[in-house]
């Protein structure tokens, strides 16, 4: 385990050592990693740092008013990015690809709000599970392996790199973040982008958003989850008012986990599984069917690409 006090002034020295006199750019989505990253910087380079939320288009329901309003005070950019997002994605299946694209897509936005502020250098919130993974070929995180080898930025930091997500967690307490912010479930760089097998349209990020509200509404505050979402997997027969529906088939995912990775998906009652199915296929239109990952991970990864 991390030793907090001795990490978070190790962490402010050392971002300020790599910063030194130059103004940072940081991607603030409002999860656990980036906030502690936010933190960080501003206790070591104040003023100099620069935090943008960018929306991409493929956020959670109301993520863009709740991360406005979240840090409302601490002179936030929100950078409105979804049709150039939804362009870069036109036409891509494979989801390495996927990855790679909105990974790209983020630094050329960072790097145009730099040259707009006269930011020089990055900041992220890498996490060391995004190192092994992308480095092992599970899977590019977008801030990993999904970045394009061309930035025009004169360096990268990553103070939590080595920091296993339990282990920010135990920073983000020791930071004196709220308990919202700490204990909130992970939620993938690249969005909903990765709960959409195959092509991703609008059309169907909305579908899945509104099932992805629905899951976390029923299943959040009774279960505790590590993590719990709706994932869109494909197209099914199905039957609504007596009607023949070939409509959309959507996984749900909730899993325990401690650092994320490995993780155990959750025995929920029937109860519970016949609630989300109800709502879900009764609320979205399209949506034919609803089924229930129990796999762990290994041999699964906890999202779908």
């Amino acid at each position: 385990m991390v030793n907090v006090e001795r990490f978070i002034d190790e962490a402010v020295r050392k971002i300020q050592q790599a910063a030194g006199v130059e103004k940072v750019v940081m991607a603030l989505s409002g999860g656990v990693d980036s906030s502690v990253c936010a933190a960080l910087a501003a206790r070591a380079i104040g003023d100099a740092l620069i935090p943008i939320y960018v929306d991409t288009g493929l956020m959670r329901k109301g993520e863009t008013e709740r991360i406005r309003s979240l840090f409302a005070d601490v002179g936030l950019l929100v950078v409105d990015a979804s049709d150039e997002f939804f362009r870069a994605l036109e036409g891509i299946t494979d989801p390495e690809e996927k990855r790679k694209a909105i990974g790209e897509k983020f630094i050329r936005i960072f790097e145009r709000e730099a040259k707009r502020t006269g930011a020089t250098m990055l900041l992220q919130g890498t996490i060391y599970p995004d190192r092994i993974e992308s480095e092992g070929g599970i899977k590019s995180h977008h801030n990993v392996g999904g970045m394009p080898l061309d930035i025009e930025f004169k360096g990268v930091i990553e103070p939590l790199a080595d920091l296993y997500k339990d282990e920010v967690r135990d920073v983000a307490g020791g930071l004196g973040l709220p308990a919202e912010i700490q204990h909130r479930m992970p939620f993938p760089g690249p969005g909903l982008a990765v709960r959409v097998l195959g092509e991703v349209t609008r059309e169907k990020i909305a579908i899945v958003r509104e099932a992805n509200a629905i899951v976390e509404e029923c299943l959040v505050e009774k279960f505790h989850p590590w993590q719990c979402f709706a994932a869109l997997i494909g197209l099914g027969t199905g039957v609504k008012g007596d009607v023949r529906l070939h409509g959309w088939i959507v996984a749900v995912r909730a899993v325990q986990s401690r650092d994320g990775m490995t993780a155990d998906p959750l025995l929920l009652p029937y109860e519970t599984l016949s609630q989300m199915a109800t709502r879900i296929t009764a609320e979205i239109p399209g949506v034919s069917r609803v089924v229930y990952d129990v796999t762990p991970k290994p041999p699964a990864t906890i999202e779908y690409e």
